[in-house]
This record gives structure tokens, sequence and C-alpha cells, in this order.
């Protein structure tokens, strides 16, 4: 199923549990704050939507997966810090409790605002020529959610040099720095993230999103205080005391695949 939203700068399309979200604003799929918002709006019904298991986030093209913010809108007076919608820049970084995986498939440029999109993402496959860059502090402006999400995800001077010095990263040193799961030649991209979304929909979807719950609760904690706390955790209770638990063990036990029912 095709959803239309090309009028805000992108477009779905669901299939077997997959959205495959596309940003589509030539020429480098910049953001703007109207899209972003709209894009909010459709991860928020993903929630909602028995129907998606996982989201794919994209860009037409094989240049630019994004470039980030729209520095025309910009120029035509949009604030660095206007409202982008319930889920943040992009649509899904800062949505709130959010169950829904989302792998980022990277088919070019990911730049500025693209760059911090493909980070907050929970899964990123890469195509071969895809860069990663944040050019905000040459700008004179911040790469807000890069500041806080790079130093996490890569050893600490490398990602200074990427957020003060504007060095960029290739796919296969982004891959080497644990940034990104795997680079895979252009033409074989889609294929990779929908073969690595499969991969999440064989798995409960209760358990999917306890994991995810707990990661994002947990991750200021040190092990021994989170195991203690997610035992309090309404996901976690539900994930093991779920007819999926009971489904998973009898699966295994008769040598079937289960028959996940999200219960």
């Amino acid at each position: 199923m095709t959803t239309g939203h090309e009028n805000a700068g992108f477009h779905v399309a669901i299939h077997d549990g997959i959205a495959l979200v596309t940003i589509d604003r030539p020429k480098a799929n910049a953001i703007d704050a109207a899209t972003s918002r709209a894009l909010g709006e459709v991860f928020v019904g993903f929630e909602h939507d028995p129907g998606v298991r996982v989201a794919i986030i994209t860009g037409a093209g094989e240049r630019f997966f994004s470039a980030g913010w729209d520095l025309g809108a910009a120029g035509e007076g949009e604030a660095f810090d206007s409202d982008y919608g319930a889920g943040g820049f992009g649509g899904f970084p800062d949505l709130p409790d959010r169950a829904t995986p989302v792998i980022a498939a990277v088919n070019g440029m990911a730049v500025g605002g693209g760059f911090e999109i493909a980070m907050a993402a929970d899964m990123i496959v890469a195509a071969d020529h895809a860069q990663f860059f944040l050019p905000e502090a040459g700008l004179g402006i911040l790469p807000d959610a890069g500041s806080v999400r790079l130093p996490r995800l890569l050893p600490p001077h490398i990602a200074r040099e990427v957020l003060l010095a504007g060095r960029r990263l290739g796919a296969t040193e982004a891959a080497h720095w644990g940034l990104v799961n795997r680079v895979v030649p252009a033409a074989e991209l889609l294929d990779a993230a929908r073969a690595m979304a499969a991969g999440v929909i064989a798995s409960a979807p209760l358990s999917v999103a306890a994991i995810l719950d707990i990661g994002r609760r947990t991750a200021h904690l040190d092990p021994i205080e989170a195991m203690r706390a997610i035992k309090d955790l309404p996901s976690y209770r539900a994930a093991i005391h779920s007819a999926d638990a009971a489904e998973g063990t009898l699966a295994f036990q008769h040598k079937r695949a289960p028959v996940w029912r999200g219960q």
C-alpha cells in the first residue's frame, strides 16, 4: 500500500509489515519545519498501526540521503528552533515511547540534520558511496542532536573531529567505528534494509517494543541499576507475561515458526 505525502516532500509505501518512508525534496532532500511535522504525524501513526512492524527511512535518488535543515527555508525566515513536530526534526528521533524500530537506508550524503536523523535510527545500512558529516559549526550554528548523540556512538576524539572540524566519514569508515551496521552497493541498499527489517519482523512485537524501551530508560544507569530498573517497566512485564512468550517456547519445541499476536 502506498500513501500519498508527495506534497509534504516524502512518500510512504507499506508492504508486509514494512513502511518505507522516502524523503523526496529535490535537489538535496533537505527538510523544512512543515515537512518535519508531517513526517512526525506519519511516525506517530505507525505506533497505532498493527500493519507496521518496522520503518525504513531513505532518500530519493543516489546523491543525498538528506542535507538536513532546509537553508532555503531558513533564508525565508524559518527559525533554527522552529516547531519540528511530535518527533523532533525528521519525524521520529524524539518521539516519546517509540515502539516501532527505524532503519536508516543511507543512499548518499547524510549532512547535518540528515546525519542526525540517521544517528537516531535503531540500525543503519549504507550505500558504499554514502558520506556522513556535520558542517554546522562552520556555519555558525550547532548540530544539536549530533552534539549529544555522536559522542555516544563514536570514540570521543573521532566524534569531536567530526563535530568541531567538519570531518567527513565515508561509509566504510563509519562501519569500522560501529556507526553503520553494514555497507552494500547502492543497487542493493533497499534489499539489504528490507532483509534487516524482516529479521525484526521475525521477533515478537512486545519483545521488540520492550527492548527499545529498556534501552531508552536505562541508558543513564550502570548495569546493576539497570537490571533492577527493568523489572518495574510495564513494557518488560507485558513481554515476559505475554501469550507470545508462551507461543515462542511452544514453537521452538515443535520446530515451527512462531505466530506472533502482539499480546
